[in-house]
């Protein structure tokens, strides 16, 4: 049955590439993904599987193939939206969307993962047990598809869920993974401060929100070096400080959004806490008002190490010239709402090689020239293929 599936996606290899392209040329945003939504159902009709659409809070779909045989049910995971990024590619098969991008491989994903459906579908009578693909919408932006979609139900009965990423970290045939913690988690907060507004050159008649601001910006970074332990991760960025005025008059009113990383509850927890210390002591200190939005997003991505140590067996086992090396990476800061699915269902979530061929220094996602080697697409194919077939025991 090995043989058999290899063999089939071997001969489907062009096809991967051609729907990747036809989704790369048509991206669509978070939670709009209607045309895509369509494409890939338009995909599934005819065949002899059970199709839910509109799964969650958006546009998800969750395709069941109940094999001849009684066995455990397995999830596997593909996600489909894009970013709103202008791409610089200058490939012939460039977004014909204006200021949308699949700059996060999201396209490939979803490539793979349609053909190897189309061909596991094929075996389905050779299957002791149950697939559900899972077609996950928005996973760029927060509150993100995966949690609406295990808040469903719809996955209670998954025994194990698994999952990859296109990575332009090594070229094709080269796998990675990563055991417990994997990929950090994330939070957002938006940081108002109203102060009182004067002339420059009268300071002492006003409250410099500007002045106020830059303190916190400072401040904060005390969390990281002097709150949280050195062997744990955490990192807090200011990505927007707007007090754009005029050169002479003091700021009455700055906002600042910043962006959290860590790779566990605790860390989250500590970070929290003292970023809201810090806005208290802000306020008495310069004497404005602070209003503080804080929101939790993604959690911390955790593989269960007995499932990932099985995948890394059936990869290691695979004997496929497409599979050159199988390899631990280290913990990752970017976040990823497969952690939702992880957090209920013990799984892993992988990584697949894609350096585009001759590229020293490749773009990392989420780049405007981001781009990857198509090689990567039967890799992720093949790979979650092998999984699969470890995981029922066919040889």
């Amino acid at each position: 049955m090995k043989k058999r599936l290899m063999e089939m996606l071997e001969a489907r290899k062009e096809e991967m590439i051609q729907i990747r392209r036809h989704l790369h040329e048509n991206p669509e945003l978070s939670f709009k993904e209607e045309k895509t939504a369509q494409y890939i159902l338009d995909f599934y009709k005819g065949k002899d599987v059970e199709v839910q659409s509109n799964v969650g809070n958006g546009y998800g779909i969750i395709v069941t193939i109940k094999g001849g045989k009684q066995g455990k049910t397995i999830g596997l995971r593909a996600d489909f939206d894009a970013l709103p990024i202008v791409e610089e590619t200058g490939l012939p098969f460039k977004s014909k969307n204006e200021g949308i991008m699949h700059a996060c491989g999201h396209d490939g994903h979803t490539a793979y993962l349609l053909v190897l459906a189309d061909c596991l579908i094929q075996l389905k009578d050779e299957l002791p047990g149950t697939i559900k693909i899972i077609h996950q919408h928005a996973e760029e932006e927060p509150p993100g598809g995966a949690k609406s979609i295990v808040e469903s139900g719809i996955l209670d009965d998954v025994d194990n869920i698994f999952g990859i990423h296109l990575l332009p970290m090594h070229p094709p045939g080269v796998i990675g993974y990563h055991s417990g913690f994997s990929m950090a988690g994330r939070s957002y907060f938006k940081l108002g401060i109203q102060g009182v507004g004067g002339h420059g050159s009268s300071p002492h008649m006003a409250n410099d929100a500007i002045v106020a601001g830059s303190y916190f910006v400072t401040a904060i970074q005390t969390v990281i070096s002097r709150r949280i332990n050195p062997f744990d991760m955490g990192v807090i960025t200011i990505g927007s400080f707007d007090g754009k005025g005029t050169f002479n008059v003091i700021k009455d009113r700055v906002e600042l959004e910043g962006d959290i990383r860590y790779m566990n509850g605790e860390t989250k927890e500590i970070i929290e806490r003292e970023v809201r210390r810090i806005v208290s002591g802000v306020e008495v200190k310069f004497d404005v008002k602070c209003e503080l939005t804080y929101t939790s997003d993604y959690p911390p991505l955790y593989n269960d190490p007995q499932v990932t140590e099985q995948v890394k067996a059936s990869l290691e086992a695979a004997n496929d010239p497409d599979i050159k090396q199988v390899m631990e990476y280290p913990m990752m800061s970017p976040s990823e709402d497969f952690a939702y699915y992880l957090e209920k269902i013990p799984g892993c979530f992988f990584y697949i090689g894609a350096i585009p061929k001759g590229v020293e220094k490749p773009y990392f996602n989420h780049h405007p020239k981001f781009d990857i080697d198509e090689d990567a697409l039967i890799v992720a194919a093949k790979a979650v293929g092998y999984v699969v077939c470890g995981y029922y025991g066919w040889e």
